[in-house]
Protein backbone atom coordinates (compact mmCIF):
# COMPACT_ATOMS: atom_id res chain seq x y z
CA UNK A 1 0.00 0.00 0.00
CA UNK A 2 1.32 2.97 -1.15
CA UNK A 3 1.53 6.36 1.00
CA UNK A 4 -1.75 7.99 -0.98
CA UNK A 5 -4.11 5.33 0.07
CA UNK A 6 -2.84 4.44 3.27
CA UNK A 7 -3.68 8.41 3.97
CA UNK A 8 -7.03 7.57 2.30
CA UNK A 9 -7.31 4.36 4.24
CA UNK A 10 -6.98 6.16 7.71
CA UNK A 11 -9.16 9.58 6.36
CA UNK A 12 -12.78 7.28 5.63
CA UNK A 13 -11.25 5.10 9.29
CA UNK A 14 -11.27 7.63 11.05
CA UNK A 15 -15.10 9.10 9.29
CA UNK A 16 -16.33 6.40 10.38
CA UNK A 17 -15.26 5.90 13.76
CA UNK A 18 -16.39 9.87 14.09
CA UNK A 19 -19.58 8.61 12.42
CA UNK A 20 -20.44 5.66 14.84
CA UNK A 21 -19.88 7.95 17.73
CA UNK A 22 -22.17 10.33 17.14
CA UNK A 23 -24.48 7.97 16.16
CA UNK A 24 -24.31 6.33 19.13
CA UNK A 25 -24.56 9.49 21.34
CA UNK A 26 -27.75 10.34 19.55
CA UNK A 27 -28.80 7.53 20.86
CA UNK A 28 -28.22 8.07 24.45
CA UNK A 29 -29.80 9.85 27.35
CA UNK A 30 -28.17 10.85 30.09
CA UNK A 31 -29.96 13.09 33.12
CA UNK A 32 -28.54 14.24 36.64
CA UNK A 33 -30.20 13.63 39.60
CA UNK A 34 -30.15 15.47 42.89
CA UNK A 35 -32.30 14.13 45.83
CA UNK A 36 -33.98 15.65 48.80
CA UNK A 37 -31.03 13.62 51.05
CA UNK A 38 -28.30 14.77 49.17
CA UNK A 39 -27.76 11.90 47.07
CA UNK A 40 -26.71 12.27 43.59
CA UNK A 41 -27.20 10.19 40.69
CA UNK A 42 -26.31 10.03 36.67
CA UNK A 43 -28.94 7.75 34.75
CA UNK A 44 -28.28 6.50 31.62
CA UNK A 45 -30.83 5.16 29.07
CA UNK A 46 -29.86 3.75 25.78
CA UNK A 47 -31.44 3.04 22.50
CA UNK A 48 -32.63 -0.48 22.47
CA UNK A 49 -32.03 -1.49 26.28
CA UNK A 50 -34.81 -1.14 28.69
CA UNK A 51 -32.65 -0.99 31.14
CA UNK A 52 -31.63 2.09 33.13
CA UNK A 53 -27.89 2.43 33.99
CA UNK A 54 -26.95 4.27 37.49
CA UNK A 55 -23.54 5.85 38.60
CA UNK A 56 -24.59 5.89 42.44
CA UNK A 57 -22.25 6.25 45.20
CA UNK A 58 -19.17 5.21 43.42
CA UNK A 59 -21.00 2.49 41.70
CA UNK A 60 -22.04 1.23 38.37
CA UNK A 61 -25.71 -0.17 38.61
CA UNK A 62 -27.95 -1.70 35.77
CA UNK A 63 -32.41 -1.68 37.03
CA UNK A 64 -34.31 -3.35 35.19
CA UNK A 65 -37.40 -1.97 33.62
CA UNK A 66 -40.57 -3.01 35.67
CA UNK A 67 -44.39 -2.68 35.27
CA UNK A 68 -46.15 0.31 36.30
CA UNK A 69 -49.23 2.49 35.64
CA UNK A 70 -47.66 5.91 34.62
CA UNK A 71 -43.97 6.98 34.25
CA UNK A 72 -41.23 4.27 34.48
CA UNK A 73 -40.02 2.01 37.26
CA UNK A 74 -36.80 0.36 37.33
CA UNK A 75 -35.46 -1.55 40.08
CA UNK A 76 -32.48 -4.42 41.23
CA UNK A 77 -30.27 -4.84 43.73
CA UNK A 78 -31.95 -3.18 46.19
CA UNK A 79 -32.50 -0.03 44.30
CA UNK A 80 -35.98 1.24 43.02
CA UNK A 81 -35.54 4.06 40.66
CA UNK A 82 -39.22 5.73 39.39
CA UNK A 83 -39.18 8.54 37.10
CA UNK A 84 -42.49 10.53 36.43
CA UNK A 85 -43.44 11.87 33.14
CA UNK A 86 -42.51 15.35 34.30
CA UNK A 87 -38.53 14.21 35.07
CA UNK A 88 -39.07 14.16 38.45
CA UNK A 89 -38.14 10.81 40.73
CA UNK A 90 -38.06 8.59 43.59
CA UNK A 91 -35.41 6.96 44.50
CA UNK A 92 -34.66 4.14 47.16
CA UNK A 93 -31.77 2.37 47.78
CA UNK A 94 -29.40 1.46 50.73
CA UNK A 95 -32.14 0.44 53.14
CA UNK A 96 -33.05 4.11 53.02
CA UNK A 97 -36.74 5.29 52.75
CA UNK A 98 -37.41 6.60 49.13
CA UNK A 99 -36.32 10.17 48.65
CA UNK A 100 -37.92 13.01 45.96
CA UNK A 101 -35.08 13.38 43.38
CA UNK A 102 -35.26 16.21 40.86
CA UNK A 103 -32.84 16.94 37.17
CA UNK A 104 -29.68 18.69 38.52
Amino acid sequence: MNHRHAALFAVVLAAGILAGWSQASAQSTFRNYRCADGTQFIVGFFQYDSRAHLQLDGKAVTLLKRLTLSGSRYSGGGITLKITKAGLATLKHAGRPATACEQA
